[in-house]
């Protein structure tokens, strides 16, 4: 009897270490750097994320033995994305809904809510620190709101807001660019009620928006994507307007169908294009410094890019994808939304000092 408890007991303890075993996340491939040499490299191609089992591992044999093959949930057709802490939220707008990854628990969740939360066309997401998920839904034509633990909190905007098509929460307030109104709506955190729209300008002025798509806060300063006029103009928070960045145009620092913006702690700018499949990065003063990318060949290359995103938090979970030449400074997600490579990631990266 005591013997066949232990045996029990050992079964038990193996298959639970077995069942949390899993290979690290997603695959690596051949190094594949940006700009190419001789020049100094600073974007190094890391891994890409395709489907659930890049995130799982999938299952050890001897989980499979008892249980079968793990179901393996593909990323379909992505466009927004939100790193926060160690989770990835990412809009799919062929789910419908948003796949959620956890780096810290290696988990993978399809994020498909019902009843006064259900999402018809997710287009882009943003996510506070306090894990405050603000969707921006396109056919609903308002904004989607889901607490911590993804449960139904609210909607607003709808009304006000004729096509929204990003989201951004910044102090007491909450952001929404609409592509169709051609304004920023601004609303407030506390009881979602709109303080007000703008730009308040005609076509014939620098400061109005043709079509914004995607918007960045940072410092006091708010980014929009004009997708009508192919730039990137920038207003302060309370709506007044500063200057535009780059022109239509296929010559090195132009757009021709500009869409998601990041910027990093040094305020360059990163803008997706998805006709060049690339995407450009931009200096405090509106200076081309580079651009990555490009048509899809291969791991590491674009197929119709939609979003930028650029994280400090989870460097750890990637590291082993980097060169043993460079150093990791931060990494950079960018979704695209045909092709193999879902999301791809890359990192910013040194190279290392020679001592």
């Amino acid at each position: 009897m005591k013997i066949k408890f232990f045996l029990l007991c050992l079964i038990s303890i193996i298959f639970i270490f077995l069942a949390s075993c899993s290979t690290k996340i997603a695959r690596k491939s051949e190094l594949v750097i940006f700009p190419s040499p001789p020049d100094t490299t600073r974007i190094q191609y890391l891994t890409s994320i395709r489907s659930s089992i890049d995130i799982t591992g999938g299952r050890s044999w001897f989980v499979r033995m008892i249980m079968g093959e793990e179901k393996d949930y593909p990323i379909q057709k992505p466009y927004g994305i939100s790193v926060v802490k160690n989770k990835i939220y990412i809009c799919d707008t062929k789910l419908p809904g948003l796949e959620i990854i956890d780096l810290g628990k290696k988990t993978f969740d399809n994020f498909t809510p019902g009843g006064r939360g259900v999402l018809k066309l997710p287009i882009n997401c943003f996510v506070d620190e306090n894990y405050i998920l603000y969707v921006a839904d396109v056919d609903r034509k308002d904004i989607v709101v889901f607490d911590k633990n993804n449960e139904f909190l609210t909607s607003f905007g709808n009304g006000v807001i004729e096509k929204p098509t990003d989201v951004f929460a910044y102090k007491d307030k909450i952001y929404v660019a609409d592509i169709k109104g051609g304004k920023i709506h601004v609303f407030s955190k506390d009881d979602y009620s709109l303080i007000k729209s703008f730009p308040d300008a005609d076509t014939s002025e620098a400061e109005y928006l043709h079509q914004p798509t995607n918007i960045y806060i940072k410092d006091d300063y708010l980014y929009v994507t004009d997708f009508g006029e192919f730039n990137i103009k920038v207003y302060d928070i309370d709506g007044k307007y500063i200057k535009s960045i780059s022109s239509y145009g296929n010559g090195i620092g132009q757009l021709v169908r500009p869409k998601g913006i990041a910027l990093d702690k040094d305020n360059n700018l990163y803008v997706v294009d998805a006709a060049f499949e690339n995407v450009q990065i931009f200096n405090p003063e509106g200076q081309v410094l580079m651009f990555f990318g490009g048509s899809y060949k291969g791991e590491g290359y674009m197929y119709m890019p939609a979003k930028v995103a650029i994280d400090y938090e989870n460097l750890d979970y990637f590291r082993d994808y980097v060169d043993p030449a460079f150093d990791l400074k931060f990494l950079i997600f960018v979704t695209n939304q045909f092709g193999p490579d879902k999301i791809t990631i890359y990192g910013f990266v040194e190279p290392k000092k020679v001592h």
